[in-house]
C-alpha cells in the first residue's frame, strides 16, 4: 500500500506542485476581485474583475485598494495617509491645508472634515479611503478610518471586461 501511494505521488508530482503553487499564489500574492456596486464609477464599473496585489503594502495617496469591512471586501481609493489632516471644502480636497487635485473625480465632493470622525490627524497605520463616485459610496466618511491590516491589497490591473483589459488609470 505504501509503495502504491509513493508511486501515485511520483507520477503526479508536477500536478501536485502546480496545484500547491496556485493555492499559495492566491493566498499570499495575487487574487481576482470583482467590483460590486457603483462606488468607484467612472474609474471602475460594477462587475469589473481586477487583480489584487497582496504584496504591495507601501500605500500611497490615490492607490486603489481592497479593504475589509466586516465580511465584505470594498474597493476604494486612498485619499488620506497617516499623520495627515483631510478636509473637503467647496468640492476640493485639502491635505494639511494644501489643495490637491483629484483628476479622476467627475462630480463635486460634499464638504467633509476629519474632525467629524473625531480626529485632527489620521493616526499611525490608519487610512482615509473613499470611492470615486462620491455621491454613492460607503467609505471612510461614514465607516471611519481603516487600519493598515484591513487593507488587503492594491489593484491596478483589470482583466474583465475584455475590451478594458489593462492597467487602471489613476
Amino acid at each position: 500500500m505504501k509503495d502504491k501511494i509513493i508511486s501515485i505521488i511520483k507520477n503526479n508530482i508536477v500536478f501536485i506542485i502546480l496545484v500547491a503553487a496556485i493555492i499559495l499564489t492566491r493566498i499570499f500574492i495575487v487574487t481576482l476581485v470583482r467590483v460590486d456596486g457603483a462606488s468607484m464609477n467612472n474609474t471602475l464599473k460594477d462587475g469589473d474583475i481586477l487583480v489584487e496585489n497582496k504584496l504591495n503594502t507601501n500605500y500611497k495617496r490615490f492607490d486603489i485598494v481592497v479593504v475589509k469591512h466586516n465580511k465584505d471586501k470594498l474597493i476604494k481609493r486612498i485619499i488620506g495617509l497617516p499623520g495627515e489632516n483631510i478636509k473637503y471644502r467647496n468640492g476640493f480636497l485639502y491635505v494639511n491645508g494644501k489643495k490637491i487635485k483629484e483628476p479622476f473625480i467627475k462630480e463635486k465632493t460634499e464638504d467633509f472634515n476629519l474632525i467629524a470622525l473625531g480626529y485632527n490627524k489620521i493616526p499611525k497605520d490608519h487610512y482615509f479611503v473613499v470611492g470615486d463616485n462620491r455621491n454613492n459610496s460607503l467609505d471612510s466618511r461614514i465607516l471611519g478610518l481603516f487600519k493598515k491590516d484591513q487593507i488587503k491589497g492594491t489593484v491596478n490591473l483589470r482583466v474583465f471586461p475584455f475590451n478594458k483589459i489593462g492597467k487602471i488609470n489613476k
